[in-house]
C-alpha cells in the first residue's frame, strides 16, 4: 500500500513524499483509515512503529475538511511528558506545511506567558501535557469548548506518572468531542477501564506482541553493586557504543553517576526531574548532535526520549516491571534498525531476573566482559534456574509484572534519518505556532 492509497489531502501527500516516505507502516496503514471513518480508536503500539503519523495525517486531513473554524482550539493531543509534547508539535510542523494548520506545545517549567501569547493568537492543536493544559483552563487562557477530536498518547506513562485523575477531569472539559483516540504500548487493567469509559465502540489495533523489540538483543551482566561503576566504565571503553542511555533508579544516581562518568574520560550528562526546562532541553540538544555520548537518566525522565544514534541502552539499574523494561530497550533498535540492551544484574533482582528471562527465552544472553579485573568478575555462564511450575501465586504475580530484553553482539547500525512521526526517531523544536 501506498500513501496515495489512503486517499488523503494532496498537501498532506506531498509533505509526505517531500519528507521522503511512499509507504505507511502497518500501524499506519490499519489506522489512517479507521479514523478518516470517524471511529475512535484504541491503538496498542511501542515507540518507533510511526505512531504518531498514524494519527496526525488522519487529524490534519479532517481539520482541512472541515475548514477554518476562526481562533478555537478544534483538537487537543495530550503527552506524558515535554519532550513527547515537542517530538508530536515537530512531526505536526513538518506534515502541516502550507496547509494553514498551526499547533503549539505546552507544559510546565518554562514561562507561561509565552504560552498564553500563542495561545490568543488562535491554534487548532494543542499539544499538552496534563498539568500545564489544565493550569491553563482555570487561568481561563484556553478554551476547549470547541475541542473536536481527543487523543491520548502513551496512555500508560501517564497511568505510571499518576496523570489519571488529570486526565479524566480534561476529559470534562471536551465536552463536544466527536473522535477520541487513546494510544498505548501496553494495556493494564486502569488504562483498559479507562478505554471503556472514554471510547465509544472502539476499533482495537494492534501491532507487534506487546513485548520487547525483536530488533533489539539482551545481554545480562552479573555485577555487583559496589563495583557497577566499574563495570559500566569497561563496558563503555569496550562495546564500541555510539550514543549510549544509561537508565538509574533514581534521580540522585543518575546525577551522580553522569558526573562520575566525566571523570572516567566519558562525555556524559544527566536527565532527570529536577533539571529546570532549559537544563532539560540542553541536555538532550546535546546528546542529540553528539556533544554528549552518554545520557544518564531515570525512567521517568526518558519518557518520550526519541533520538536516531542510540547504540546501546545499559541497565545500570534493574527495572522493576516488565513495561518498563521494554520502554527502555525500545529506545534503541528503532524501526527496524539493530541495538544493544546490556542489564547490570544482582542477588535482590532476581525475582525481575526471571520473569524476564522467561519472557525472552533464547533470546536473553548471559555474558562476561573481557579485561574486567578479575575481582570483579562473576560467573555469567549458568543463570539461576527458572521457576518452577509449582512457584507459589505471591512469586509468579511478581513476576508477570517484569518486562526484559537482552542479548550478545557488536552492534552495527546502519542509520538513516527518518522523522520521528514516521520512524519513531529524534526532533526537534520549538514550543510556537508551527505553520
Amino acid at each position: 500500500m501506498t500513501f496515495e492509497a489512503l486517499k488523503l489531502n494532496p498537501q498532506l501527500l506531498a509533505n509526505v513524499q517531500a519528507m521522503g516516505y511512499t509507504a505507511p507502516t502497518p500501524i499506519q496503514r490499519e489506522t489512517i483509515p479507521a479514523i478518516l471513518e470517524g471511529r475512535d480508536v484504541m491503538g496498542l503500539a511501542q515507540t518507533g512503529t510511526g505512531k504518531t503519523a498514524a494519527f496526525v495525517l488522519p487529524l490534519l486531513h479532517q481539520l482541512l475538511s472541515a475548514g477554518t473554524r476562526g481562533r478555537a482550539v478544534r483538537a487537543v493531543i495530550v503527552s506524558p511528558t515535554r519532550e513527547l509534547s515537542e517530538q508530536t508539535h515537530a512531526a505536526i510542523g513538518e506534515l502541516a506545511r502550507q496547509t494553514g494548520l498551526t499547533s503549539v506545545s505546552i507544559y510546565g517549567g518554562v514561562n507561561i506567558a509565552t504560552q498564553i501569547k500563542t495561545l490568543r493568537r488562535g491554534v487548532d492543536i494543542v499539544v499538552a501535557c496534563p498539568g500545564r493544559l489544565l493550569d491553563h483552563v482555570q487561568r481561563r487562557t484556553i478554551d476547549l469548548s470547541q475541542v473536536e477530536f481527543l487523543i491520548l498518547d502513551e496512555a500508560d506513562q501517564m497511568f505510571d506518572m499518576g496523570f489519571l485523575p488529570d486526565i479524566r477531569k480534561i476529559v470534562r472539559y471536551v465536552s463536544k468531542v466527536r473522535q477520541r483516540m487513546l494510544f498505548s504500548a501496553t494495556m493494564p487493567p486502569d488504562i483498559r477501564d479507562l478505554t471503556r469509559e472514554l471510547l465509544k465502540n472502539p476499533v482495537r489495533i494492534q501491532v507487534d506482541q506487546i513485548a520487547p523489540a525483536a530488533t533489539v538483543t539482551h545481554t545480562f551482566y552479573r555485577v555487583g553493586q559496589h563495583t557497577k561503576n566499574t563495570m559500566l566504565n569497561h563496558l563503555l571503553h569496550q562495546a564500541g557504543t555510539e550514543s549510549v542511555l544509561v537508565f538509574t533508579r533514581t534521580k540522585h544516581r543518575s546525577k551522580q553517576l553522569a558526573r562520575q562518568l566525566e571523570v572516567m574520560g566519558h562525555a556524559a550528562t544527566a536527565l532527570h526531574g529536577n533539571l529546570s526546562q532549559g537544563r532539560r532541553q540542553a541536555a538532550m540538544d546535546g546528546f542529540r548532535c553528539g556533544d554528549f555520548k552518554v545520557l544518564v537518566a531515570t525512567d521517568v525522565a526518558a519518557r518520550g526520549i526519541d533520538v536516531l544514534k542510540i547504540s546501546h541502552v545499559i541497565n545500570y539499574d534493574m527495572p522493576g516491571t516488565i513495561d518498563a523494561y521494554t520502554h527502555r530497550t525500545g529506545r534503541t533498535g528503532r524501526a527496524l534498525q539493530t541495538g544493544e540492551a546490556y542489564t547490570f544484574v544482582g542477588g535482590e533482582d532476581a525475582v525481575t531476573e526471571r520473569a524476564i528471562r522467561q519472557l525472552l527465552g533464547v533470546r536473553l544472553k548471559y555474558a562476561e566482559l573481557e579485561g574486567v579485573p578479575a575481582e570483579i568478575r562473576v560467573e555469567n555462564k549458568r543463570p539461576p534456574a527458572a521457576t518452577p511450575q509449582g512457584a507459589t501465586r505471591r512469586t509468579t504475580a511478581v513476576a508477570a509484572r517484569v518486562d526484559s530484553n537482552n542479548g550478545r553482539r557488536k552492534v552495527r547500525s546502519p542509520y538513516s534519518s527518518p522523522a520521528a512521526a514516521f520512524k519513531g526517531r529524534g526532533a526537534t523544536a520549538s514550543g510556537g505556532a508551527r505553520r
